[in-house]
């Protein structure tokens, strides 16, 4: 969808924007169901990279503890317990600029996400760069979809993140798709963007072919020793209007209120699942920052009707269309 149509949505009277996005929701996801992921942090801190959102920068004095590389066991542990609280997607990350093929730590990867794999979830990872061939090795371990984010505009990109580019960024997403992976593909509100920064942003996104399976949407939570820990807090009605806008511009994919959930009252919580989405980011923790419990989740849920979704550990990627060129490598 192009910048002047997402333009056009956004200067909708609040009613008619959710109106619309109501009825394209609910013409691609006719039950009310959401689904539930957990994400767990499987290698924290120590990043060489310098995003200004980050705790996990080692450029960062936030006074996060570093941690290597957890045990197959400790992650299994958690991931079993993630299964029986109701979880149907397993996403792990972790803070490094990239993996490369034939490390140790790679092999270490793909032997959790074969073990994971196995508990009949669908396999999330987020690990930084990749090229074409660990992308292969991850699909063949039994990854469905690989998280690489673009954060926000390509024009705002360099303001946050001086370590790589948005290029990078493109590259990477481009090879997962090859690969034959989901991509899941959003951003994070509250980085000192503009509106059309955030238009452009889903115009990316949803130009990308095959469009990605699923978008999530981030409010900033600022983090205490990084250059934006004194940010301030996202509009709620500004992050309802970006996920019904999400709705309407990538009509299929799985749109995920992720974190930022803590500031989130249940009544804006619900304007959102009626806007479009239909995921969350379940559980205690959110890799360095805070997420709803489990109960009071699940509470929310049953309070508004809505079912959860059931997992698809051999969902098929989204196919490429024809008509349109293919995700860049670059811009």
């Amino acid at each position: 969808m192009k910048f002047t149509e997402l333009k056009a949505l956004h200067d909708l009277p609040f009613f008619e924007l959710l109106k619309r996005a109501r009825a394209v929701h609910e013409e691609h996801w006719e039950k009310p169901e959401v689904q539930l992921c957990t994400l767990m942090s499987i290698k924290t801190g120590g990043c060489s990279e310098d995003c200004s959102y980050c705790a996990q920068s080692a450029r960062h004095d936030s006074g996060l503890e570093v941690e290597r590389l957890l045990s197959k066991e400790v992650i299994m542990e958690r991931a079993r317990a993630a299964r029986a609280t109701g979880s149907t997607r397993f996403c792990m990350g972790a803070a490094w600029r990239g993996v490369r093929g034939g490390t140790q730590r790679f092999e270490q990867v793909l032997d959790i996400v074969r073990d994971v794999s196995s508990l009949g979830m669908e396999v999330c990872v987020t690990l930084g760069e990749l090229g074409p061939d660990e992308a292969a090795a991850l699909k063949k371990a039994g990854v469905t979809a690989y998280n690489h984010n673009v954060d926000t505009s390509p024009e705002h990109y360099p303001n946050i993140v001086t370590t790589h580019t948005y290029d990078d960024r493109l590259r990477t997403i481009r090879n997962v798709q090859d690969a034959g992976m989901s991509v899941c593909c959003g951003g994070i509100l509250g980085l000192g963007e503009t509106r059309d920064d955030r238009l452009r942003m889903l115009e990316v996104i949803s130009e990308f072919n095959p469009q990605p399976e699923s978008v999530p949407i981030n409010s900033l939570m600022p983090m205490p020793g990084t250059p934006l820990e004194g940010s301030d807090p996202v509009d709620p009605f500004d992050l309802v209007r970006m996920i019904a806008i999400a709705r309407i511009a990538v009509p299929k994919a799985k749109v995920r209120l992720s974190a930022g959930r803590t500031r989130l009252s249940d009544e804006t919580q619900a304007l959102c699942f009626f806007a479009g989405a239909n995921s969350i980011f379940y559980g205690d923790k959110l890799l360095t920052a805070k997420n709803p419990a489990v109960e009071k989740d699940r509470a929310l849920l049953a309070r508004l009707d809505l079912e959860t979704l059931a997992p698809d550990p051999a969902m098929t990627a989204p196919s490429a269309c024809e008509e349109r060129p293919l995700s860049p490598c670059c811009e």
